[in-house]
């Protein structure tokens, strides 16, 4: 039962808030699992209710999220069916979250947790190719879609482009297209992608449980000469988004290097 999760006795709004964004949560693991079947019918708000132990404002409420998120449907006449299909994102083009977005037909939002400079970690430091002691710009933020949370960003940035970002409003959209405008070059990315589990400080701005599988998404940008732009690990939630990568057996590696077609 979702409620024995959120305490006893009725709910406050905050309350009320985690609660549905809680059945969410656990719907959207069920769906990825299969427990459903694309395409497949839901249970009436009804019968779902009964099943988690909720009311049925808090199952329309965490029913909402989950056609947000681009997981369920809804048609004339009929129960809410499930799609169970994530947007995917190409390794093919260098896309920003809100160019990616775009392209996608949702409306991307973001909200800026934080923004502080900080002395760079030794990690942070052999990543973006920094002195000891070198001074960087570090970011939280909440992307959206649709008004809905969907991925925390935790981006750090060299001093460089950190006083490019440190300016921005809490709620810019793409802090890429900024930095393109200041002239800064992106030209090449590097990605690495596993699952890890939600902390407390995802738990809090994403809405899921602590504990929850989020895929991670570590990428590091360059400019044309190989230097660093930024480092940044995002964490999405499941059934969110997923990724494509194209590869050719027609150019090895090899044959690049030593200037071949």
């Amino acid at each position: 039962m979702i409620e024995s999760a959120v305490g006893a006795g009725r709910p406050g709004v905050a309350g009320e808030k985690a609660q549905y964004r809680k059945l969410a949560a656990s719907m959207r693991l069920e769906i990825e699992a299969g427990e459903f079947g694309n395409n497949g019918r839901l249970p009436s708000e009804e019968s779902l209710a009964e099943q988690y132990g909720v009311s049925r404002g808090t199952v329309r409420n965490a029913l909402a999220l989950l056609r947000a998120n681009g997981l369920v449907t809804s048609r004339r006449g009929t129960r809410r069916v499930v799609l169970g299909t994530a947007r995917t994102q190409s390794f093919q083009e260098l896309l920003s979250f809100t160019a990616w977005a775009r392209a996608q037909g949702e409306e991307p939002g973001a909200r800026t947790l934080h923004c502080l400079s900080r002395p760079a970690s030794a990690a942070e430091t052999e990543a973006l190719q920094l002195d000891d002691g070198a001074v960087v710009t570090e970011v939280l933020r909440l992307r959206l879609l649709g008004r809905v949370p969907v991925m925390l960003e935790r981006t750090v940035y060299p001093e460089r482009t950190g006083a490019v970002i440190g300016g921005l409003a809490p709620d810019s959209l793409s802090h890429t297209e900024v930095l393109d405008a200041s002239g800064a070059v992106f030209a090449d990315s590097e990605h690495t992608i596993d699952v890890v589990p939600a902390d407390s400080v995802d738990a809090g701005a994403l809405g899921c449980a602590e504990g929850t599988g989020l895929l991670r998404e570590i990428r590091r940008a360059t400019d044309p000469a190989g230097v660093p732009l930024l480092w940044s690990e995002d964490r999405f939630l499941p059934g969110t988004v997923s990724f494509s990568v194209h590869n050719s057996a027609s150019v090895s590696a090899l044959a690049r290097r030593r200037g071949r077609p």
